[in-house]
């Protein structure tokens, strides 16, 4: 019936696929149970392609977690040769590092 998410401190639950699902409310599950890194840093990047700069704010939104999880998410894709950080402090924004040509 339910589903833990996280682990200690940072542990929720939240209804199991089959009960949203019998709900008919299927792909509230997804939203629900949120989404993979994967997708998170899919979804940074293809914000990027679109608007060029992403804050840290912007990425707790699009990808709906907290400052915290935005911070690692993004500190993860500088790591990772994807992103740059541009800017000190609250202004702070991250700007691609790939050009079109290196991500096809």
């Amino acid at each position: 019936m339910v589903e833990a998410r996280g682990s200690g401190k940072g542990r929720s639950y939240i209804l199991s696929a089959g009960v949203y699902r019998e709900l008919g409310q299927a792909a509230s599950y997804v939203h629900a149970k949120g989404f993979e890194s994967e997708q998170m840093e899919q979804m940074i990047l293809q914000y990027l392609k679109a608007h060029g700069k992403v804050t840290r704010q912007e990425a707790m939104e699009l990808c709906w977690i907290n400052e915290n999880q935005a911070a690692y998410l993004l500190k993860k894709l500088v790591k990772s040769g994807d992103l740059q950080r541009v800017g000190l402090g609250r202004t702070a924004g991250y700007q691609s590092l790939k050009s079109e040509k290196t991500r096809k």
